[in-house]
């Protein structure tokens, strides 16, 4: 199957320099084709990417989401049968529907052996309050359908416009990733690990609660209802820390899902707060123990100081349950550096390490009040 990835954003959003990011650190040694629309746009450059061994379909006849819908199909075949790539890049025009540009690349003959693999939005971050008042159908359509959004010069707004951002895209997008860090502290892997969702905020609360604990043993299993995603999960059932991982496809998508099975007395939920953190909350009920997790994804930054400040808190006492587990990284706020973080019973560690796509706090144990949680660490 060949991989499809969309990338769409509006005119200057940079969706050229990020397919050329994703290009050069993370699809190194794929047969890759870009279908590039010039409707009324200046196309990628071609040297370069002639250069790295891309072959290139020019679709300068008009815009493929409307005009070009029956054409797209047989161009698209034309591609594989002639290229056989690992994976297609198509950067739709800035004015195009992200959902009919999905449609027609769903709607293909399934013999030609296409499979979606990331819808991606890019979204100036400061022009993106601009273009939702004046050209809110195309641009919230981008967004609405996005799996990953990711925002371009996050580094020139304040905290809190980015904040603003944040809750403003969460009005129209509950569910997608959603890189807020600037592109040039990030590698393109860790960019493709997002819109392929490995490596989420789920996986990282799972990984943390199956470390082994030899005073806590724990039986519980998860349930997710991420089926709004429609992408590709991981079903796992978790006995004794161990892992068995499943994986099917869903549908024509390749995104990573969890799926999870469902115990009685257990609920799962994401929730969006007013400035738009993605929050993630795990209850599991078990006959000895009540054992919980609090993960929120944020864009806030921290000195270490605060981290300090914070960890102490959690270190100390059980005002906020007792905390078995805490983990995290964040972007320095004195630098553009990156603090991690993590905690377990009566020690914690604080380093310095590398940039991560967005900021995420992760709090294990049992009796976790996360209303104070979230006021401890501000978010």
């Amino acid at each position: 199957m060949t991989k499809v990835d969309i990338i769409s954003g509006f005119l200057g959003a940079g969706k050229t320099t990020l397919i050329k990011k994703l290009i050069a650190e993370a699809f190194k040694g794929q047969q890759l084709v870009l279908i590039e629309n010039e409707f009324g746009e200046i196309g990628i450059d071609g040297g370069f990417l002639k250069e790295a061994g891309i072959n290139i379909t020019e679709m300068n006849s008009g815009c493929i989401c409307c005009s070009l819908v029956g054409d797209f199909g047989v161009a698209l075949k034309e591609v594989v049968d002639k290229y056989h790539p690992d994976r297609i890049i198509i950067e739709p025009t800035g004015v195009g529907k992200l959902s009919d540009i999905a449609k027609a690349v769903k709607n293909i003959d399934e013999s030609v052996g296409l499979e979606i693999n990331a819808l991606v939005t890019v979204v100036d971050g400061t022009k993106a309050k601009m273009y939702m008042k004046n050209f809110g159908e195309f641009f919230n359509n981008q967004i609405e359908n996005a799996g990953t959004i990711v925002i371009s010069r996050s580094q020139n707004m304040d905290q809190e416009k980015l904040d603003e951002l944040i809750a403003q895209l969460r009005v129209h997008n509950a569910e997608s990733e959603i890189i807020t860090t600037n592109w040039d502290s990030i590698s393109g892997e860790q960019i493709l690990n997002v819109m392929e969702k490995s490596n989420t905020l789920k996986d990282m609360i799972a990984n943390l609660e199956a470390e082994p604990d030899s005073e806590h043993h724990h039986h519980h299993h998860h349930h997710g209802e991420e089926g709004e995603h429609e992408h590709h999960h991981h079903d796992h059932d978790e006995e004794e820390h161990e892992h068995h991982h499943h994986d099917h496809d869903e549908e024509e998508h390749e995104h990573h899902h969890h799926d999870h099975d469902e115990e009685e007395h257990e609920h799962h939920h994401h929730d969006h707060d007013e400035h738009g953190h993605h929050h993630h909350h795990h209850h599991g009920h078990d006959a000895d123990e009540v054992f919980q997790s609090w993960g929120v994804e944020t864009a806030h930054k921290f000195s270490k100081s605060d981290i300090k400040a914070v960890l102490e808190t959690l270190k100390e006492g059980e005002s906020y349950g007792i905390v078995l587990r805490a983990k995290g990284y964040v972007q320095d706020s004195e630098s553009d550096k990156w603090i991690h973080f993590d905690l377990t019973p009566g020690e914690y560690e604080i380093r310095e390490g590398s940039a991560e796509s967005t900021g995420r706090l992760c709090v294990i144990g049992s009796g976790i009040k996360e209303d104070k949680l979230k006021e401890l660490f501000n978010v």
